[in-house]
């Protein structure tokens, strides 16, 4: 598109890669702007795996936010993955968001501009979780971070309980936004597919009803849905990578896959505003997440 065009164009959009730690937030931060349950949330660590887009109309803008992994380092190749992902999202964005839960130190911030130093890239900080400090917490943490004003656009203290600073976060991303058409229908929440989704929500469940070890060695492959305008149909497949996580997965007289697929299809219904049924099986692909060929199987390209 030549300026002199731009300059003709009364809206704006972008991309806004939303980073920072594992479990700071990002997730919920994003169900809360666009309203909707989308994107996976747990309370344990590095359960996002791929970029998520999602899409907020704001006034004249339209907000392309990009949930990300954790910001981490590990050596795993599926953390190598997420790494990635996360990098990806911030070289492709027009404006970067780091999350900055209140209690953290400014260690995490002060890797992540190691991270962004010499690319140019325009950032704003989000001080988050603010539901449990005093209002001198709060005061005492921006000082600590006006040592930094010369590198962010602004700092903005944000809380998803306490539905503070919503607006104000939202202004402030706009301004930041190129001068362009909308790039997606202004109808939809996320460019990411049914199939997708419904994946997501699986592994969610997944997080949330089994131990530790099993969520980070397991993923889901959705073999088949049937559609119709009351009632989707979805057969999926829980991988993991020993007999014994399958067997943990499966549970006591088959208890523990009850319990996955009953939460599973629970958050379904809600996303979908469907009854669902589900059909979920579990299978062992022993080493699939240590290796290069199992995890392009699932979409993980290193």
């Amino acid at each position: 598109m030549f300026e002199h065009e731009k300059e003709d164009i009364d809206t704006k959009a972008g991309f806004v890669a939303v980073v920072g730690r594992p479990n700071a937030g990002k997730s919920t931060l994003l169900n809360h702007l666009i309203g909707e349950k989308l994107a996976m949330v747990s309370k344990k660590a590095q359960a996002t795996r791929k970029r998520m887009n999602m899409i907020v109309m704001h006034e004249d803008t339209q907000i392309i936010f990009v949930d990300t992994p954790g910001i981490h380092q590990k050596e795993r190749l599926l953390n190598q993955f997420m790494m990635d992902e996360a990098l990806k999202a911030m070289g492709d964005a027009d404006l970067i968001v780091f999350l900055a839960p209140i209690t953290d130190k400014l260690t995490e911030y002060e890797n992540f501009l190691k991270i962004i130093e010499g690319k140019s890239k325009k950032h704003i900080v989000l001080l988050t979780k603010m539901d449990h400090v005093k209002q001198g917490d709060i005061l005492k943490k921006l000082s600590q971070y006006q040592k930094y004003q010369d590198k962010f656009e602004a700092i903005i203290p944000f809380s998803v309980n306490k539905k503070v600073g919503k607006l104000d976060f939202l202004n402030e991303v706009s301004k930041h936004l190129p001068k362009s058409p909308f790039l997606f229908d202004t109808e939809i929440l996320t460019t990411d597919n049914i199939r997708d989704i419904y994946k997501e929500l699986i592994r969610e469940s997944i997080f949330e009803n089994l131990s530790d070890e099993i969520p980070y060695e397991s993923d889901v492959t959705i073999e088949k849905i049937e559609e119709s305008d009351t009632l989707d149909k979805v057969y999926a497949t829980i991988v993991v990578e020993k007999e014994t996580q399958k067997g943990m997965i499966v549970g006591q007289k088959g208890e523990g896959i009850k319990r996955v697929g009953k939460f599973a299809r629970q958050q379904m219904e809600i996303f979908s505003g469907k009854k669902i049924f589900l059909d979920v099986h579990v299978s062992v692909k022993k080493g699939w997440s240590k290796n290069k060929d199992g995890l392009e199987e699932f979409g993980y390209i290193i």
